[in-house]
This record gives structure tokens, sequence and C-alpha cells, in this order.
């Protein structure tokens, strides 16, 4: 149930009640992201008016071409969270390296991670995309400049993760891993209203998500689970529904609230993966996990695995924990 008293500022000060040692340094930054949220919620949904669809005419780290809507974000995103004076270090999946925060004394407590705009590809056709992010502690000494030890942390160590969804409406899901909450972005009184409490992922569901163009590109365990959803078995609620919106947070977002899983595998063409291990898989991964599912590289819990670059790509299989253990069984007896 909606609660118009209970909006996104109110719950993150409710929220400091599980951290005694609370100083409202974590609650001060979110309440920054949260504004930039609504800002970038603003620019996408008035893209095509403002004439900010299309390409800035450079590609990012990762050889892809930067959409200007891509550069918006990930501008808004840094100068707000600089500007709060809580971190010592930013990541950013349109960053080449780190930013290493050095005024302030090297005062800041925590790190930042995102990705600005997912799914940008799908900006001009109106389809969901989202922002991904999540914070850490520092790792370095307090009165030093960050080190990339601060940023390559494993998920596990995550404080908070969170998301959010432009889509029919925006929404913003996180969780400082006591439950999940989601908060729904009322445009007409400027406040992000609680509407999702508590959330939980079905145990099990019979839809599953992932790109089947790449089917002959996937190792045998994986294809042989992809036949295995597709078989009519009324026991087993078998075939399952195929949903694949092609924006990963969107997938995500979908699963949490219906359960499924959502693949990314490994491919012939990408064998370390596609996604990247810090800023997208990570703080899903913390989510899901959060919400009583499941994410694995395949083998691997997610959260456990120790990055070693920040752009550093990993497979993912993530949603429903019945669902993630069954296609897990296909890859350990398979490969």
């Amino acid at each position: 149930m909606i609660s118009y008293l209970n909006t996104l500022d109110n719950h993150i000060l409710t929220e400091q009640q599980y951290h005694p040692d609370a100083t409202g340094e974590l609650s001060n930054l979110l309440y920054k992201l949260g504004l930039a949220f609504k800002v970038i919620s603003n620019e996408v949904r008035r893209a095509g008016i403002n004439d900010i669809f299309g390409y800035v005419g450079s590609n990012n780290v990762h050889g892809e071409a930067v959409k200007k809507l891509d550069k918006f974000a990930n501008e808004t995103l840094i100068n707000a969270a600089i500007s709060t004076g809580q971190l010592c270090a930013l990541g950013s999946e349109e960053n080449q390296g780190a930013i290493h925060i050095t005024s302030g004394n090297n005062q800041g407590k925590y790190v930042l991670v995102f990705d600005p705009l997912d799914g940008s590809s799908n900006i001009e056709a109106g389809i969901s995309i989202g922002t991904i992010f999540s914070i850490y502690k520092r790792k370095s000494p307090n009165n030093e400049v960050s080190t990339m030890e601060d940023l390559l942390q494993p998920g596990i160590e995550q404080v908070v993760a969170g998301y959010v969804i432009y889509g029919s409406s925006t929404i913003l899901m996180y969780t400082s891993g006591h439950g999940v909450n989601g908060f729904t972005l009322d445009t007409t009184l400027g406040e992000f209203l609680h509407t999702y409490i508590n959330v939980k992922i079905p145990e099990t569901s019979n839809q599953y998500s992932v790109n089947e163009g790449y089917y002959h590109m996937f190792s045998k365990g994986v294809q042989k689970y992809i036949d295995w959803v597709k078989e009519n078995d009324k026991k087993t609620n078998r075939p399952y529904t195929s949903r694949y919106i092609g924006t990963m947070v969107a997938d995500v977002h979908r699963i949490i609230h219906y359960g499924g899983i959502f693949m990314y595998p490994a491919t012939t063409k990408n064998p370390n993966g596609k996604l990247r291990l810090v800023y997208e898989c990570n703080p899903l991964a913390f989510i899901v996990e959060a919400a009583g599912g499941k994410a694995i590289d395949g083998k691997n819990r997610i959260l456990e695995i120790k990055p070693t670059d920040l752009h550093q790509r990993v497979p993912i299989f993530i949603g429903s924990s019945n669902n993630v253990d069954k296609v897990k069984e296909f890859i350990e007896k398979h490969g």
C-alpha cells in the first residue's frame, strides 16, 4: 500500500536504527543520490523534446558509443555524490579509471560505484532503462588518498545497493541489508513514495530471461537447461515463459517481483561473460539475495568473487533460488 507519509527520506532516516554507530553521513549521501535520480528521470522523460537522443561522438572505456543521456546521467551522479563530501572514490561504467577525491583532507568514508544508464541502447525506443549503484566503506586510512583496494571489494562488503527504473513510472529499489524496499516517484509531489515494502522473490517461477540469439555460443550445460525449460511437463509447470527486455536492470526488476531467472552466460565470443561485476552484477546480486534469491556466475556466488579490475566482466545467473539451483545442476553436470 502506498504511504504518502513515508517518503524515501523518511525511510532512510528510519533505517539508521539498524546502525547504532550511524553518524548521518551515509544518509546524506543517499539523500543526494535520490535528488540526482529525480533529475535524471526528468531528463529521460524529456529526452526527445530536449534533443538529448543520439550520440556524443565518442566511445566509452568498453568501446561502446556514448549517448547524450549516458553522459548527462554520469555527470549528474558524479557531481551530486562528490558534493556530499562523504566519498573518497567513485567508479563508473563511463570512466576509464576510478575517480579519487583528494579534496577535504581525504576524509570521505565511502566509495560509490555505478552504471549511470543501463540499457541505453533502448533509449530511442522508449523501453525501460535504469541506473545501478552500490556503496562500500573505504578500506584505506581516512587521512590518505583512496586506493583501488577501496573499489575492488567483493560484493558481500556492500553497505547499500540499489537501482532506479525509468519506465512507465520511475521506481527506486534498494537495500542496506535489511530487506528490499521500493519507492515510486510522484512527480506532482516531487517525492519518492514507499510503494514496495520488504519485497520477497518467489522461490520458484516458470519464467526465464536470456538472449537466445546466442544459444549456439552457450556452454552445453546452459543449452541443455534452455532445452529443459521448453519441455512439456505439467508437474514442473513447464514449458516456461520467456521474458526478455534487453536491459539487465529491467529484466531483473521484473524477476524480483514475479520470480524466475535472468541469465547472461559466457559465450564462445565472450568467455568471461559480458556484464560488469563491480557496478552491475554485484549491486543486483546484493538486492536479489536480500529479497531471498540467488546469484551465481555458473558455479560461484557472485558476491564472493574478489574483483581484480574495475571493469571486470562475469557471467551471471540471477533470480529465484530454486531456478538458479536448477541451472547450476545442468552446468555442473554438462559443463
